[in-house]
């Protein structure tokens, strides 16, 4: 009986232990389930929070917009092709194939075009408008695959022509620099002798300072805020008077417009001999210079301040060429210059004034300017046209997104505008104390980290958030130095010409 009772049992302990192991294997798998579901939601965290990050990233660095990153994109499209395009003209010009690479270049000049007109009118290239360009593109691209432009041959030829380039350029670049701003600040031979025979003519003729005491009873229109303001700083008499001239010649009201020269206490004489000599269509036109600004001191001017440094001073003046560390276009001494930093100072300069348009003095008018003050500016301070088309100048060409005070308070994709015609409301100003902003980050670029040249990078962060964009039509840029579109030039208000050789001077 004991035997049977041990026999017994022992199917029971089978069935018991074949219940524990399925058991244990049941709960294995769904363990196995579980790490599996846990690391597919690990995976695709980083997906949603890596994106941001990733995004970042590359649009610090690059200038990428939406239409770029479709993947109909045909503006990228043509972007690739121009890009291949033009390795392939340098591998057709040195194998001689010259056939090849003037047709490469004229498409490429085609298909740049069609670029520039697209971004002209802010609307997106289209299919239709674009499918020549890129076929004809295409038919040269594979023609030029077919011949011996390998990959491998264009690698190796590109680096060749690279270093060689390299080298011309590091034993050019400086010598043109160097010339390039003498010439510059040079006149012709012929008016070299202009501001002395002027100065002396203002000093021996009687006449001329009695007509200006004369005109001094107009001098209700330089506070009347019913007139047309206009503002130019300038040391150039010929240049401010094309500026001044095409104004008045274009205008439906000259009688109605005020032009407020600022220059220095060297070009002051001869500015009023010039600008009393002629009328200039009966334009008024006010003559200052700014050494008689009580306020505009070292202790109120960071730029007055910085020209006290001596480390600045060496660095614009001494003349040594920093190790080439800095290019020498970056130490121009002229970037100091107050004439240059006048322009964040507006409201002191005219305290009586709402509103003024400043223009520059190598920009030549050919409409009406009158519209400018009946802009609507949105409770912006400033009026400007902004330049980020093809050429992509947005606000990480001009700053130094590197320094942490940068990247935190200012995107990199941010449009910039252009300085040189600009509609400013001196009273939004004055509520907003914009010079102020414009001190706060030149006391903070003494050591030139946030940028290096010129007053468009400390105009871009003064006026953040506070510039209202014009039609392009009022300020055509450019001349000169790229190719503008005929059609642009003949509707444009105001003509700039971005290079060393000014219209004042032509």
């Amino acid at each position: 009986m004991r035997r049977r009772g041990v026999d017994f049992r022992r199917p029971v302990r089978r069935r018991l232990s074949n219940v524990v192991w399925w058991t244990i294997c049941g709960i294995a798998v769904l363990v196995f389930i579980v790490i599996l579901s846990k690391e597919g939601q690990i995976e695709s965290r980083p997906t949603i929070s890596r994106r941001p990050y990733w995004h970042d990233r590359i649009m610090e660095g690059l200038n990428i917009t939406d239409e770029m990153l479709s993947p109909n994109s045909v503006t990228r499209q043509l972007s690739d092709q121009i890009s291949l395009a033009k390795a392939f003209v340098v591998i057709a010009k040195e194998s001689n194939n010259l056939q090849l690479a003037w047709e490469l270049s004229a498409q490429i000049r085609n298909s740049q075009a069609l670029l520039s007109n697209a971004a002209t009118r802010r609307t997106p290239l289209t299919v239709g408008e674009s499918e020549t360009a890129v076929r004809d593109m295409a038919l040269l691209l594979y023609q030029a695959q077919q011949l011996h432009y390998d990959s491998a041959t264009m690698i190796m030829r590109l680096k060749a022509k690279i270093q060689a380039l390299e080298e011309q350029m590091s034993s050019v670049s400086e010598k043109s620099s160097k010339y390039g701003q003498i010439a510059a600040e040079e006149v012709p031979k012929s008016l070299y002798c202009l501001g002395v025979q002027l100065t002396t003519e203002w000093f021996g003729n009687p006449n001329l300072q009695r007509k200006l005491r004369e005109r001094k009873q107009l001098e209700a229109k330089l506070k009347d805020n019913s007139m047309y303001h206009f503002c130019v700083f300038s040391d150039n008499i010929l240049a401010s008077s094309v500026v001044v001239n095409s104004t008045a010649l274009n205008s439906k009201n000259p009688d109605k417009v005020v032009f407020h020269l600022v220059t220095d206490e060297i070009n002051y004489s001869a500015m009023k001999a010039w600008f009393t000599m002629n009328s200039f269509q009966g334009v008024t036109v006010e003559v200052q210079k700014f050494e008689d600004f009580k306020w505009l001191n070292a202790s109120y001017v960071p730029v007055l301040k910085q020209l006290q440094d001596s480390e600045t001073q060496s660095y614009y003046f001494s003349g040594h060429n920093d190790d080439g560390r800095t290019p020498i276009k970056f130490r121009n001494p002229k970037y100091l210059s107050i004439l240059n930093h006048l322009r964040f100072y507006l409201p002191e300069v005219f305290p009586a004034l709402k509103k003024v348009v400043f223009l520059d003095d190598d920009i030549v008018v050919q409409k009406d300017l009158s519209g400018l003050f009946s802009i609507d500016l949105n409770g912006n301070v400033n009026g400007a046209v902004e330049t980020c088309m093809e050429t992509f100048h947005r606000y990480h060409k001009y700053l130094n997104y590197s320094h942490p005070l940068i990247r935190a308070h200012f995107d990199p994709d941010a449009c910039g505008w252009a300085f040189g015609m600009n509609v400013f409301d001196l009273v939004e100003w004055r509520k907003r104390n914009v010079t102020g902003i414009y001190h706060y980050w030149q006391e903070r670029n003494v050591d030139r980290t946030l940028w290096k040249l010129g007053t468009l990078p400390p105009g871009l962060l003064t006026f953040y958030g506070l510039t209202e964009a014009l039609d392009p039509s009022w300020h055509v840029l450019g001349l000169g130095y790229t190719n503008v579109d005929s059609q642009l030039i003949e509707k444009g208000a105001v003509l700039h010409f971005n290079v060393n050789q000014k219209a004042g001077l032509k």
